[in-house]
């Protein structure tokens, strides 16, 4: 009986494992950007994302990793700024909102908190603290120190 028990056990695992594999995950995200090289280095000096190889070589795309296994497209051509709302954002996790806060001013780059207010954290009820600033193209990113 302990024998059938542990294979039982062992097939839901495997089943369920299998599941979670078949399940989608993300894969990117992408953004569309007036100039590419004005994007680029934001994303990179700005935010700290690490460029990886892109396929198309053909000046009009940078890739970043976003981590396992996704990433982040910045693609150019799009022909103006268009307006976007707060609640639509990137989130970036940091272990210090400060040393981030620090980077933001090294880079003349305004932020505020979730209600609007200039050069202010959001203290969420979890224990979060939370920034938002805008891109180059007004696109809005988070950045928190969730862990």
């Amino acid at each position: 009986m302990k024998k059938v028990t542990c294979l039982l056990v062992v097939s839901i695992i495997l089943i369920l494992s299998a599941s979670a594999q078949n399940k989608p995950r993300i894969n990117h995200i992408a953004l569309y950007v007036m100039d590419l090289k004005t994007s680029t280095h934001f994303y990179q000096q700005v935010i700290g994302l690490d460029t990886i190889p892109e396929p198309f070589h053909d000046g009009r795309h940078t890739w970043f990793s976003l981590g396992t296994p996704g990433h982040l497209h910045i693609i150019s051509g799009a022909a103006a700024k268009t307006p976007h709302d707060k609640n639509t954002h990137l989130c970036f996790s940091v272990p210090s909102i400060n040393d981030f806060i620090t980077n933001l001013k090294k880079h003349k780059v305004e932020y505020e908190n979730w209600a609007g207010e200039k050069h202010t954290v959001t203290n969420r009820v979890d224990g979060v603290k939370q920034i938002y600033f805008k891109d180059p193209d007004g696109y809005w990113i988070e950045i928190n120190d969730d862990k």
